[in-house]
C-alpha cells in the first residue's frame, strides 16, 4: 500500500450502512465524518445522545449521502447493547467499527459487574458484534473493524482474574482490554472463515493520537503525565484515524490483518500492515477468550469452532 494513503482515497461508500461506536468525538468522529463524506449512511452509536447530536451536525455538514443517525449505546451495560441491536431491526450493516473505549480509569465496575475497561472495551463490543452478526451477513462483503492499541503489547490475558480483582492497575487493565480487542478480532475472523462467511474481521490501532481518552480516563499522576505528552508527542486525530479507515474501506484488505501507523514504534505515520504480539494470534488464547466472553455476556454467535 502507499505510505501516502489519505482519507481522500476512501472508495465510494454510497449505499452502505455503517455503525461507528464512540462516534461523538475523537477517532470515532473522524471515522464517521470521512465515511459520510464518501456517501455512507452513518449511525453514530454513542453513550451521550446530546453530544452525539452535536457530532452528527458536524458529520451532516460534509455528508454526501443520507443524514447521519444518532443512536444510544452504552457498552458498559449489556442491556443497552441489546436494546441498540434490537432497534436496528435487522437492517443490513456493511461496516461495524468497534471504536469506543475508555482508558486507564480507576478501579470500577460496569452495570453487569465486570471490570470497567475489560467490560466496556472488550465485552461490550463482543456482545454488540454477535448481536449484529446476522445484519452483517445480510450485506455484501461486510467488515468488522475492531480498534486495539499499541498498549496491547504490554498486556496479558489473565484468565484466572480477568476482572483484575487481585491485581488492578489502571494501565494493566487497559492493556489487557486492548489485547482482548486484538485477540477477539483475530479469532472472529478464524470463525468467519470456518463458516465460509463473506464477512471479514480486521483490527487497527491509531498509534499515539491526540484524543480525549488521555484526559478523561486517567486520574492523578497518570493524568498529569499524559496531558503534556499529548501536546508534545501525539499526532493529530485525523492522522490517527487513517489505519481504521484503511482497514474499513481499502481494497485488498483481508480478514485477520492488523493496521497501524508506519512510523517509528508505530507511534505516528500513514497506515500500514503491522503485527500484534504473539498472544493475540494464539489459537488457544482466542478460543478461551471467546468461550469466556460468551459465558459472561450470554451472547453466542453460532459460528463453528476453527479446526
Amino acid at each position: 500500500m502507499s505510505k501516502k494513503w489519505t482519507a481522500d482515497q476512501i472508495p465510494d461508500q454510497t449505499g452502505k450502512t455503517v455503525v461507528v461506536t464512540g462516534a461523538n468525538s475523537g477517532l470515532g468522529l473522524v471515522d464517521a465524518t470521512e465515511l459520510a463524506r464518501h456517501g455512507a449512511a452513518v449511525i453514530l452509536a454513542v453513550r451521550n445522545t446530546e453530544k452525539g447530536a452535536t457530532a452528527a451536525s458536524e458529520v451532516a455538514a460534509v455528508a454526501t449521502g443520507p443524514e447521519p443517525e444518532v443512536m444510544e449505546l452504552d457498552l458498559s451495560d449489556l442491556e443497552s447493547v441489546r436494546a441498540f441491536a434490537a432497534s436496528l431491526k435487522g437492517r443490513p450493516i456493511d461496516l461495524l467499527v468497534n471504536n469506543a473505549g475508555i482508558m486507564m480509569t480507576p478501579q470500577r465496575s460496569t452495570a453487569d459487574g465486570f471490570e470497567l475497561q475489560f467490560g466496556t472495551n472488550h465485552l461490550g463490543h463482543f456482545a454488540l458484534t454477535g448481536l449484529l452478526l446476522n445484519a452483517l451477513q445480510k450485506a455484501d462483503a461486510a467488515r468488522v473493524v475492531t480498534v486495539s492499541s499499541n498498549e496491547h503489547k504490554g498486556g496479558h490475558l489473565t484468565f484466572d482474574d480477568l476482572q483484575r480483582k487481585e491485581d488492578y492497575s489502571p494501565r494493566g487493565a487497559y492493556q489487557q482490554s486492548k489485547l482482548a480487542n486484538a485477540a477477539f478480532g483475530i479469532e472472529l475472523d478464524r470463525r468467519l472463515r470456518a463458516a465460509d462467511s463473506k464477512v471479514i474481521s480486521v483490527i487497527a490501532h491509531p498509534g499515539y493520537s491526540a484524543t480525549n481518552l488521555q484526559s478523561t480516563g486517567p486520574t492523578g499522576l497518570l493524568n498529569l503525565v499524559l496531558k503534556p505528552a499529548n501536546l508534545l508527542l501525539a499526532q493529530k486525530v485525523e492522522q490517527g484515524a487513517l489505519p481504521t479507515l484503511y482497514a474499513a474501506t481499502a481494497t485488498g484488505v483481508e480478514g485477520g490483518e492488523y493496521y497501524g501507523p508506519d512510523g517509528v514504534a508505530e507511534m505516528r505515520g500513514g497506515p500500514t500492515e503491522v503485527m500484534a504480539i504473539p498472544e493475540a494470534y494464539d489459537a488457544d488464547v482466542g478460543r478461551r477468550l471467546w468461550e469466556v466472553s460468551e459465558e459472561l455476556t450470554g451472547v453466542t454467535y453460532g459460528l463453528p469452532v476453527p479446526a
